[in-house]
């Protein structure tokens, strides 16, 4: 059939809905009779490719005396090789970017382009050389040969996965899962040049044994998928266990992902080491004991020494028992539990830890050697998650409150910060869906969330976190501006970090409150004040001679002096159930009312200038050296 007896389709501009802004300020350069379409062989059904989809197609490019100019054809002085594109996302002429959405499958069809659709398009995104005939009116004879789905996995769409059958579950193996794959690898033109469907590869995922492309590919495959991935040459990379494949603009690999087993690097040094040997029941990460649950396990311990000593063995030493306990709670190493949660019910992983994560760090089993690494071989039977508060009475919330601020509270005494703050916030967090009913209710609920703040801002003191115990103090006074205790545990804060004038603040606010609180309030005032003359000693002693030296002599500035931390009783006490008393066995919340009390005044500020409120520090050096004023020429 003669081009000229082909019935045309008129192109002209369309509005169509795309996610792509810049896509649609191209179109709308198509102008009626810019771009025409003539079917030379009709496709194969109705379904046409969208954005998303990768296209498969020849391309052979005429003038209108039908001259060749450019074509992927062989017959016509191409390589053979069929263009593939990914629609929406691939650099192509306006032309196709239109054009091609409109084809089906086995179609043969004929675009008639003005050169502004084309090549000769303002800012083209494909270039060409310069005796090509951009300006000119172009045919391009397009066979449709394939379009599908596609995941794009390199931004350059020099990775793209097209999956032939669907996997498992939703997991992907990462770095450093175990693999296993069958792999064959062809040419763009189907040639076969790697097979290995009956001998599968092994290999360790994030090592480079495999071209960097195919693993970029094969890390977005669930277990039991199949699929098709296509590398561009930048990504058929050197690999230790596949032969380079060379000469190939584009190779496709066909790959079954048959098998992965989870390894994890806990601590991402390769230190803490967990590898699933069983797999099991649901899906990871959901269904693991992420929260604070309790846990059921059996485990064997083993030294890893020549020997693989085992030390422990809860089927053998516990009279085939598990092992129960809940999580959060250290009451097992830190390494162990790392790994628990991140089981699923009936999985069974091996487990490599080191000294400080083991035993070191925790009470050391008879037969366990300081400093020694260990092995749990881990199998999680089942574990219950904890108490849900709906439905609950608001005695029955404050009450659990009470058993989870207690288990922070031993925590604490332990030394183990994180963990009892960790308690503390969880009950905070959950008091965000507590609703009092009443008055009394009210004053029960804010009493037990200010003293759960002000514990928070005990383990920030103990952790050294001074300025996140200070934050933690304002929000008790935000709801309690006159809690003496939040003002007591702030000073403290302010004290650590270095802020005498808010410290002392806090202080005497005290005592303005409650008089009862007046001997914990002075002895804090009497610490600050030492501090302060410690500090002026210490600056004393690193400017001796600074001023005594006549012009142009150099005075050596003295050594730094160690700052000897002020101990304080406060920082170890903690709000506990019952009465909150402090260190010094005073009860400095149960005098404190909702009135405001009378402040004494207080005395006129100092008054400082330029040069103190451009280095306040330097005030007190100043004054410690007896000049009030001075002039540095």
């Amino acid at each position: 059939m003669a081009e000229n007896d082909l019935p045309d389709q008129n192109f002209a501009p369309t509005k169509k809905k795309k996610s792509d802004d810049e896509s649609e300020k191209r179109r709308k350069k198509i102008t009626p009779g810019s771009l025409m379409k003539a079917i030379i062989r009709s496709g194969e059904g109705q379904e046409k490719p969208v954005e998303g989809d990768q296209v498969i197609f020849h391309c052979t490019t005429r003038t209108v005396d039908g001259i060749v100019v450019d074509s992927t054809r062989l017959e016509h002085g191409g390589k053979g090789n069929p263009i593939r594109n990914v629609l929406g996302k691939s650099k192509t002429i306006l032309g196709f970017l239109e054009g091609i959405p409109t084809m089906t499958k086995g179609e043969v069809a004929m675009f008639k382009m003005k050169p502004e659709i084309h090549y000769a398009e303002e800012d083209c995104p494909v270039t060409v050389s310069d005796d090509f005939p951009k300006n000119d009116e172009l045919h391009f004879e397009i066979e449709m040969l394939d379009f599908h789905k596609v995941k794009v996995v390199g931004e350059d769409l020099g990775v793209v996965k097209k999956i032939i059958s669907e996997g498992q579950g939703w997991e992907c193996p990462r770095e450093p899962y175990e693999v296993e794959a069958r792999i064959n690898a062809k040419t763009i033109d189907g040639k076969l040049v790697l097979s290995h469907s009956e001998d599968p590869y092994s290999f360790t995922f994030g090592r480079s044994e495999l071209p960097k492309g195919l693993e970029m590919g094969i890390g977005t495959m669930a277990r039991g998928e199949k699929a098709a991935i296509f590398l561009s040459k930048t990504y058929m990379t050197k690999s230790s266990l596949m032969p380079m494949i060379e000469d190939h603009e584009e190779i496709q690999f066909e790959v079954e992902l048959i098998h992965f087993i989870q390894v994890r690097d806990m601590l991402g040094d390769g230190r803490l080491i967990k590898r699933r040997i069983v797999d099991g029941r649901g899906e990871f990460p959901m269904d693991c004991p992420l929260h604070d649950s309790l846990l059921r396990v059996h485990y064997k311990g083993i030294l890893l020494n020549e020997e693989k000593t085992v030390f422990y063995d809860t089927r053998v030493d516990n009279y085939g028992q598990p092992l129960e306990f809940s999580s959060g709670e250290g009451l097992v190493p830190e390494g162990l539990e790392m790994c628990v949660r991140l089981m699923l019910p009936g999985e069974i992983s091996l487990v490599t830890c080191p000294p400080d994560y083991a035993y070191d760090k925790f009470t050391r089993p008879a037969t366990v050697p300081e400093g020694a690494h260990v092995q749990w071989e881990i199998e999680l039977l089942d574990f219950e998650m904890p108490k849900d508060w709906t439905g609950l009475s608001f005695q029955e919330i404050m009450d659990d409150a009470e058993h989870i601020k207690n288990t922070g509270n031993r925590l604490f005494k332990e030394g183990k910060y994180e963990l009892a703050k960790a308690k503390y916030e969880k009950v905070l967090r959950e008091y965000n869906h507590v609703n009092p009913q009443d008055d009394d209710e009210g004053k029960i609920f804010l009493n037990s969330r200010n003293s759960l703040h002000l514990n928070v801002a005990a383990c920030y003191q103990k952790m050294g976190e001074f300025r996140k115990s200070i934050e933690t103090c304002n929000k008790v006074l935000d709801a309690s501006p006159v809690h003496v205790k939040a003002l007591y545990r702030r000073g403290m804060a302010y004290m650590l970090v270095g802020d005498s004038d808010e410290a002392k603040k806090d202080f005497e606010m005290m005592i303005s409150i409650d008089k009862s609180s007046e001997p914990d309030a002075t002895a804090a005032l009497l610490k600050l004040k030492q501090k302060e003359q410690e500090e002026d000693k210490k600056a004393k002693r690193q400017f001796k001679g600074l001023f005594d030296r006549k012009p142009g002599e150099i005075a050596e500035v003295g050594g730094d002096v160690k700052d000897d931390k002020i101990p304080d009783k406060a920082e170890n006490e903690i709000e506990n159930s019952g009465s909150e008393k402090d260190i010094s066995k005073t009860d400095l919340d149960g005098g404190v009312t909702d009135s405001e009390h009378e402040r004494e005044p207080e005395p006129e500020p100092e008054r400082i200038g330029f040069l103190g409120r451009l280095w306040p520090s330097g005030r007190r050096i100043i004054a410690a050296l007896g000049l009030n004023r001075c002039s540095i020429l």
